[in-house]
């Protein structure tokens, strides 16, 4: 039923970007010729460009319900993991806690006892995480750990060791050493407080489990979503855009520093003319890169960014940058290059970076503390019942040549 509810929204894709293509090119012509457009003509495109748009959002709400985990009844190999999950679903529904603090330690290897509340079942863990990983751009396309200590340190390699060519009797003389330098996680507690009433844990058709799986995934995906962009470290990750920023080149810049291409206007991105296109500025990002660095790139930014993004063509060629993906499941593309919409990321405007290109597999790394942490509290907000929800993750850039911004600037 998926795939082909996916093969229908891909042809109603590809006519939308057909008509989309006409009436812009009848634009570009009309502005090219008379200096202005037929506001009819405009709304034409800004019509299509949006149903393209939403077309493909649906497509990634179709993909992302078929990507989310199964129910919540799987058993385990482990006989003390399904025992824990079942105290645990009585502990939810009555408030029971009998022998789920024993449970807990044997299920989860826990050696002494965590202050507040109960750790959630490994599988309702395990479900959180990739509900969270379907609804946050970054989690789906960033390097993702799991520790079981408080922080997380990490060596990275700033340049490679030296080398050196010699005949077979020649003196070998020492080489430099590899630089390495430290980057560490900047670490958060996330907290949530969904509420049911009793009435509905008491219903015996009222999934308690998957309840709560989805109320904690919404819950902390939009809040580590906006901190793994723009979080400025302090009690929550730090995001990419936080890192210092220069407009040099890896060469030259220090480590931990991001390059940004400044589009030379102030407010806006460059203006289109016979000779220049803003596109350009987005293949300066790309070939700023390490071409070793670029396999598995993709360019980030909002919806809004896209749709503007959508209607520059390439200088010399005057084909569209952005392409549709041509089957069923593939993203669409910038250049060749994956578009990940994320709409944590700025809008345009002065001094803001509103489109990233990275390969952020290489580029940032997501810690999540194992163990989501629940403390049930049925008497703050009668007749409602709270489950007060923490979670540890943090985040930090790896490597600060695998990212590259644009960003509107004069210089």
């Amino acid at each position: 039923m998926a795939e082909l509810e996916l093969k229908d929204l891909l042809e109603k894709q590809n006519k939308a970007f057909a008509e989309f293509r006409e009436a812009n090119d009848a634009r570009l012509k009309a502005l090219e010729s008379k200096g202005s457009v037929d506001p009819l003509l405009e709304e034409k495109v800004d019509k299509a460009n949006a149903a393209i748009t939403a077309i493909g959002k649906q497509m990634d709400e179709i993909e992302k319900k078929a990507n989310r985990p199964g129910g919540v009844g799987k058993g385990s190999a482990r006989p003390e993991v399904d025992e824990h999950k079942q105290a645990f679903g009585l502990f939810l529904r009555k408030g029971r806690e009998d022998g789920l603090r024993e449970l807990e330690k044997k299920a989860l290897n826990i050696t002494t006892d965590a202050d507040g509340g109960y750790a959630v079942p490994e599988q309702i863990d395990t479900d959180v995480l990739s509900l969270m990983q379907n609804m946050s751009p970054m989690r789906g396309v960033c390097n993702v750990i799991t520790v079981g200590t408080p922080d997380y340190k990490k060596l990275v390699s700033t340049h490679g060791a030296g080398s050196g060519w010699v005949d077979e009797d020649d003196a070998r003389t020492e080489t430099t050493s590899p630089g390495l330098a430290q980057v560490t996680a900047y670490m958060g507690e996330l907290y949530a407080n969904p509420m049911a009433t009793q009435t509905a844990l008491d219903d015996i058709f009222f999934n308690a489990e998957a309840w709560l799986q989805q109320e904690l995934s919404d819950a902390f995906a939009i809040a580590e979503g906006t901190a793994f962009v723009t979080g400025d470290g302090s009690k929550k990750p730090k995001g990419f855009l936080a890192y210092t920023q220069a407009a040099t080149a890896d060469a030259t810049r220090a480590f931990g520093t991001v390059e940004y291409i400044a589009t030379g206007a102030d407010a806006a991105f460059k203006t289109a003319s016979a000779t220049v296109s803003p596109a350009d500025d987005l293949l300066t990002a790309i070939h700023a890169m390490k071409a070793g660095l670029r396999t598995g790139a993709a360019f980030m930014l909002n919806s809004a960014t896209l749709a503007t993004v959508r209607k520059w063509k390439a200088y010399g060629t005057g084909d569209y940058i952005w392409q549709p993906g041509l089957v069923a499941g593939q993203a669409s593309s910038l250049f060749g290059f994956g578009v990940v919409e994320n709409e944590d990321m700025p809008a345009v405007a002065a001094d803001a970076t509103p489109i990233a290109f990275g390969n952020w597999k290489r580029a940032y790394t997501i810690v999540d503390r194992i163990g989501i942490r629940v403390l049930r509290d049925p008497y703050t907000n009668k007749p409602y019942v709270g489950f007060y929800t923490t979670k540890r993750v943090g985040g930090m850039l790896v490597d600060s040549n695998a990212v590259k911004l644009i960003k509107i600037a004069a210089s």
